[in-house]
């Protein structure tokens, strides 16, 4: 009877302290391949590994310290409770910004080289020898990329302004710098930019490629290119940032 009574209290307790632990395992592997990754102390794809097994972890935690938490009433039986409804909202936390971070990214096709002109697309120069030993080269990737953008992305398209070429060229290194990218080159005489831009935190490298030209109406023209150095697809971060190019720079020819 008396083994009967102290029982009762200890359900749950396995599952909870599984919860505890796995999230403690997820927070240590997203703290460390973010920050890893951040200091340039984890490779990028270690980095993007050490994330998803985290996150796994944490759907993880969520499961089984919900159900420790269920199973005894809310109480995590001998297990701490603090400790366990901890794992469960951390858990929850990550949980919910991975399934924000992957719904936003849905509808992106497994690209990962986006320009506003697919006919002709800016080429890389200054960049192409950074490029050398990366997975995916600088050559454009072809019509099959083409066609899938045209049909994920039909807003990119090259800006047209009236203003001159030189103040377009000025007024887009100025983006170029505002963005925080690296720039790596800027040849006014070829009206051509480049730079290269890291996500924000396992620093993946994508390069930027702006061609400014002359039309033979006079109207100035800008093409953006912006290709990841490795990876198949990149859940339409590429044209974010063509687009995100695009606003500031008509932003700052309308300012003057």
């Amino acid at each position: 009877m008396r083994d009967a009574l102290n029982a009762t209290p200890r359900k749950g307790s396995r599952l909870a302290r599984l919860g505890i632990w796995s999230a403690a395992l997820g927070a240590v592997l997203l703290a460390g391949s973010a920050l890893g990754a951040r200091a340039g102390l984890v490779p990028p794809l270690t980095a993007m590994l050490g994330l998803a097994i985290a996150g796994l972890a944490m759907l993880l935690a969520v499961i089984l310290a919900g159900l420790g938490l269920l199973r005894s009433g809310g109480t995590a039986g001998t297990a701490s409770r603090p400790a366990t409804w901890l794992a469960l909202v951390a858990g929850l936390a990550v949980t919910a910004l991975n399934v924000s971070v992957i719904g936003g990214a849905r509808g992106a096709p497994p690209i990962h080289d986006i320009t506003t002109d697919t006919v002709n697309p800016p080429a890389f120069v200054a960049i192409a020898p950074l490029r050398a030993d990366a997975p995916n080269p600088a050559d454009y990737s072809g019509p099959e990329t083409a066609a899938l953008q045209q049909q994920a992305f039909p807003d990119i398209a090259p800006l047209r302004t009236s203003a001159p070429a030189a103040e377009v060229f000025a007024r887009a290194r100025e983006v170029v710098a505002d963005s925080g990218w690296t720039l790596v080159e800027a040849s006014e005489a070829d009206g051509r930019i480049e730079a290269t831009a890291e996500t924000s935190w396992v620093r993946f490298k994508d390069d930027v490629v702006v061609r400014i030209t002359t039309g033979a109406d006079g109207q100035t023209r800008v093409d953006v290119r912006s290709k990841s150095r490795m990876g198949r697809g990149d859940m339409g971060q590429n044209a974010k940032r063509v687009r995100g190019f695009l606003a500031a720079l008509e932003a700052k020819l309308a300012a003057g």
